[in-house]
């Protein structure tokens, strides 16, 4: 009797052993995953959870961090410098404060306030503002303060000068001041007239080279003092401006003498200078202060060390402001204004149009390396001081937005919101050029300090740590991961018969596997464990023979998987 020989069924093996990270789209590599919770690319290409955080400090109100010799913060009112508490009067409500460097010293934002970090008791406002209440007068003087006296104020010259005398020419707008020089017989104009203004304490919250506006001049000799002008000298009951020859005058009604910082969208620092942008109310410029004076911001002396002011032709509010490579940038939506000079005089704005930083993202700005970071209204970008290009082709086509940025070593961490309201903490590694979510964490700060990376938790205002430092208070992390769809990749009818997954648990870690068959909506437990002991494990999964599938691994605590096999069996044609 003869019987039929059977063909046997061609088997086939393929092994996973590099996982690639987050991949939230319908078609997606194998080793990535459609969706992901704190997994990290720490032990690529091993897939494995991210490290415990850590709580660096509880702050009532944590407003703002900046890495100094220590880490300094805002909590409530008061700036933090470690263990060192400054009750400066900040305003105290949920609002995120902007801290820039600026040598020894920490800008604070939008309360125009400073403080000292080699000299905590030094602290105070950036703007001042003095009012007489005692008589004022105003004399004519030399630049630096010496009087001149009594000069005749006349359309004609005096008869019978002597060397050195002054004469206030009057036959002409504006009056000239002139003195008279014995050796050319001859009166020479002053290219300057500077005016003494005295008053009890008038002098008390200024120096040689603010830039001071002085209002409530009567004198109608005297009204082009109600202007800015630098202060050339002074002393605690007088002051030194740029004005007009005049004889002296004396005046009972107050004078107001303020040094103004303008409103700006946002300050960064760049070359021992404050910039800063506004758009709105009339203006959309770009300013910075005197070369290593953040207190001043209208000085204009003619000197290389002035105060800078420049309009913008672009239309819209600036969404962000960094400085990279060297350069101040500021960004719209659709350009960034790049600054290029060392001084005023050859200050000079390229502006290009490209995906700019989306509203509402300015916190998203960070540096990796020399490239920078940031989310656009599109995608989150890279940007190396030429072109953008986009780098999140992987997290899908979900629309973010309200993204706050960090880096630490080769990684690009943003905090941002969905559509839905939700906030997601990403992770991109610019080395590996890979994704990975970590959480539904809203930062609202971060701040990279000695080795660390430190952010404000916005439901706790706890400042956090994502590598530990500090005090862990995290329970084992609970972690997970589905694959993309499994089986679509042949045109052959195929079925996996048998998965072995190669993985390492620490004492006390649980890992359990699940499929999805046929795109049905629901995952069917396959295996679960629990480590008993350090070494790795091989377990064997058998899904249903289906036409495709989908994987998801849930753990919780220390664990490391490192490789998938998949036994592949070739079906009928049915």
């Amino acid at each position: 009797m003869k019987y039929p020989t059977l063909t046997p069924l061609a088997t086939t093996r393929e092994m996973l052993d590099v996982f690639k990270g987050y991949h939230h789209n319908l078609r997606i590599g194998e080793g990535e995953f459609y969706e992901m919770e704190n997994l990290s690319s720490d032990h690529y290409p091993i897939l494995s959870p991210r490290g415990q955080r850590g709580v660096a400090a509880t702050p009532g109100i944590a407003q703002g961090m900046i890495a100094k010799t220590e880490l300094c913060y805002i909590d409530g009112s008061d700036f933090v410098m470690g263990d060192t508490r400054v009750p400066m009067g900040l305003t105290a409500d949920e609002k995120p404060k902007t801290l820039v460097s600026m040598g020894a010293y920490v800008i604070i934002m939008p309360d125009k306030k400073y403080v000292n970090t080699s000299d905590l008791s030094d602290f105070g406002r950036i703007e001042a503002s003095f009012e007489t209440s005692a008589e004022v007068t105003f004399t004519l003087c030399s630049r630096e303060g010496s009087e001149y006296g009594d000069a005749p104020m006349q359309a004609h010259a005096p008869s019978e000068p002597e060397d050195l005398d002054l004469w206030i020419d009057s036959s002409q707008k504006p009056y000239r001041l002139r003195r008279y020089y014995l050796s050319t017989n001859n009166w020479i104009a002053l290219d300057e007239a500077f005016v003494k203004i005295s008053s009890l304490g008038i002098g008390t919250l200024f120096q040689v080279g603010d830039g001071v506006r002085v209002s409530g001049v009567s004198d109608k000799k005297l009204v082009d003092l109600n202007a800015t002008s630098a202060v050339w000298a002074r002393d605690v009951n007088y002051i030194v401006v740029s004005g007009a020859a005049v004889t002296a005058v004396t005046q009972s009604e107050p004078v107001t003498v303020e040094r103004n910082m303008p409103d700006m969208d946002f300050v960064i620092e760049s070359e021992n200078r404050l910039f800063g942008c506004r758009y709105g109310d009339g203006v959309n410029a770009i300013y910075a202060c005197r070369t290593g004076d953040f207190r001043n911001w209208g000085s204009e002396s003619g000197a290389l060390t002035d105060t800078y002011f420049e309009t913008v032709g672009t239309d819209g509010a600036f969404t962000g402001a960094i400085t990279h490579l060297g350069y101040p940038l500021f960004f719209k939506e659709n350009c960034v204004h790049k600054i290029y000079g060392s001084a005023p005089a050859n200050f000079r704005i390229q502006t290009t149009a490209l995906r700019g930083v989306q509203e509402g993202c300015h916190r998203s700005l960070a540096t990796v390396g020399e490239t920078l970071y940031y989310k656009s209204r599109t995608s989150v970008c890279a940007y190396d001081g030429s072109l953008p290009f986009e780098i999140s082709s992987a997290l899908g086509e979900e629309a973010y937005g309200n993204a706050v940025g960090g880096s630490l070593g080769n990684k690009y961490y943003v905090s941002m919101s969905d559509a839905s309201g939700d906030y997601h903490l990403f992770v991109y590694d610019t080395q590996r050029k890979m994704w990975h979510r970590e959480d539904g964490t809203r930062a609202s700060d971060f701040c990279a300090f000695g080795g660390e990376l430190y952010y404000v938790d916005y439901a706790t205002h706890r400042i956090m740590t994502v590598r530990g430092t500090g005090v862990r208070e995290e329970e084992p992390i609970r972690w997970s991961a589905v694959t993309g769809v499994i089986g679509t990749d042949s045109p052959d009818k195929k079925y996996i018969s048998r998965m072995d997954v190669r993985l390492k648990l620490d004492v006390g870690a649980r890992v359990a596997f699940f499929a999805e068959y046929d795109s049905s909506g629901e995952f069917e437990y396959l295996f679960a464990m629990t480590g008993k002991s350090l070494q790795s494990f091989s377990i064997p999964i058998r899904p249903k023979r289906c036409d495709h599938l989908r994987l998801r691994i849930v753990g919780k605590g220390e664990a490391k998987i490192f490789s998938i096999c998949k036994t592949v069996e070739k079906g009928s044609d049915l």
